[in-house]
């Protein structure tokens, strides 16, 4: 079995705590594929507070029998991004990205490569960042549903590692428990998913920073129950007292509308709480 790569080794939870929750936002979604394999995807969203519009015009086409994926897109900031992808072609699991980004009215650009390895137990990266040179790695080991993974970052310029993450985890059939150590092992995370029963998710992460011992340990629960094949509800509460719910409903084929709320329960008579919404169309 492939493990994931190391940012994803604690999708199943963060999906739970962050999926779906569209706070302080309206967002719209629009998924659309043609004929001949080209997708196009416009994202917006409005700032409840603010009244800002944020917006994204993405197109995808791939080109399955050569293992070819080219991506560009365009958004509000003037910020135009190329990327292609080709993957299986020099050997199985190798896939090589190359990526670059310019902003049309600053001087921001961007160009970088990354190179994903995939094997059977293995999960390996590495990410070169041409115009500010960096290079960022990570690989992830697993073994008979044990998981271990290591991130690390150098900057050339400075000959310094800027960034030293790694996770030890236990994937189950319905459940994963994960131990990060981030910032050089400042930073501890302890997190825990599991399916409890086909209509039940339930997850728990707690945050402990070493270098500042005075502010505790942060916690938080959160849990997902499917109402039916169409619907579902989420809920999630941290030890500050701040009560996150949603609910998402499959309004036709194709239409997907989450409403969310975030409440501060310590202050609900200020007006700390934050709403919104999220609908998607895809074709």
């Amino acid at each position: 079995m492939i493990p994931p790569n190391y940012s994803d080794i604690c999708k199943p939870v963060n999906d739970l705590f962050s999926k779906d929750y569209p706070f302080g936002a309206v967002k719209l979604e629009v998924k659309t594929t043609t004929a001949n394999g080209v997708s196009f995807t416009v994202n917006g969203a409005q700032d409840i507070k603010s009244g800002a519009i944020i917006s994204e015009l993405k197109t995808k086409y791939a080109d399955k029998v050569n293992g070819l994926t080219y991506t560009e897109s365009w958004n509000t900031a003037n910020l135009i991004t190329g990327q292609v992808e080709v993957a299986n072609k020099f050997a199985k699991g190798l896939k090589i990205e190359l990526f670059g980004s310019s902003a049309l009215n600053s001087n921001k650009r961007a160009l970088r490569s990354k190179i994903n390895y995939q094997q059977e137990n293995i999960f390996a990266r590495v990410n070169v960042d041409a115009l500010n040179p960096a290079v960022t790695a990570d690989v992830t080991v697993s073994r008979e549903g044990a998981l271990v993974g290591a991130e690390l970052a150098y900057d050339v310029n400075s000959g310094a590692v800027t960034k030293t993450n790694s996770t030890l985890g236990y994937a189950g059939p319905d459940y994963l428990l994960t131990l990060q150590g981030n910032n050089s092992l400042n930073l501890f995370q302890v997190a825990f998913y599991q399916r409890v029963t086909k209509n039940v998710e339930a997850g728990a992460r707690a945050v402990y920073d070493y270098k500042n011992p005075e502010g505790g340990v942060s916690a938080e629960i959160a849990s997902k129950y499917i109402l039916d094949k169409d619907a579902y509800v989420k809920a999630k509460v941290d030890n500050a007292g701040r009560l996150g719910l949603s609910f998402t409903q499959l309004l036709r084929p194709g239409v997907k509308l989450s409403l969310a709320g975030l409440f501060d329960t310590a202050r609900l008579q200020e007006n700390t709480h934050k709403l919104g919404a999220a609908l998607t169309f895809e074709a």
